[in-house]
């Protein structure tokens, strides 16, 4: 969160020191009025130094492809979990707090089971083999981009996602290793609120992943090295 500085003034508005000439008995002490205005500056300081916490929220559809005839377990690791973006203002305070690991989780319990015979999610990585698996998948997000109007000049908000994608076999093994990216937008003037913007934007790109996921995964040259050699014995 941003350090905001509350500085405020205690001298006594000419107003106030009138009526106080005027009127022996106040409804309100000076005292007392000065506390309500110091809290109320106070607060209205801080509501506007408070980064507002995005957490996106999104439906993605299920991709209509063969599956796989394989077990596939997936690991949700802290690189996608946790993951936190932050926006800063132009003065460098936080200005919005963009949480995505949630959704993700949603996008790919999804799109995995269309691709695969099974999908397992594992609590640990340690927990595969026992799981009897063929091999385990780590996403993790490398890089987050948030475009916004004021700043790009634009009529949209743009985020930009940059993963890694891992699979490897029960011991840790490496089958393929590469990197995904994914563009969604959303039209800045269709929303009354930045957060309903940013949120619609974030959606838009995980849509877009789980097109290029689902369809692109087996035209890896690794992955696909590794299922021919599952094919063949």
């Amino acid at each position: 969160m941003s350090n905001c500085t509350v500085s405020v003034n205690h001298a006594v508005p000419a107003a106030v020191q009138a009526q106080r000439g005027r009127s022996a008995k106040p409804v309100i002490s000076l005292r007392q009025l000065q506390q309500l205005l110091v809290s109320l500056m106070v607060l209205l300081t801080l509501a506007s130094c408070a980064a507002r916490t995005i957490n996106v929220e999104g439906s993605y559809p299920r991709p209509n492809i063969p599956a796989i005839p394989l077990v596939l377990g997936v690991y949700y690791g802290e690189g996608l979990t946790d993951f936190m973006y932050t926006e800063l203002s132009d003065r460098g305070e936080e200005e919005y707090l963009v949480a995505s690991g949630d959704t993700h989780q949603e996008l790919f319990n999804t799109v995995l089971p269309a691709m695969f015979e099974r999908v397992v999610v594992l609590d640990s990585l340690e927990a595969a083999a026992a799981q009897g698996v063929d091999a385990v998948f780590i996403p993790r997000i490398n890089e987050f981009q948030l475009g916004m109007p004021q700043k790009t000049r634009l009529d949209s908000y743009e985020v930009w996602v940059r993963y890694n994608m891992r699979l490897t076999g029960t011991d840790g093994s490496y089958i393929a290793d590469w990197v995904m990216t994914a563009y969604g937008k959303a039209t800045a003037s269709s929303f009354s609120t930045a957060e309903r913007g940013i949120n619609d934007a974030a959606v838009a790109a995980l849509r877009d992943l789980a097109s290029n996921f689902s369809l692109g995964f087996t035209a890896v040259p690794d992955v696909n090295d590794w299922l021919q050699r599952r094919s063949s014995q």
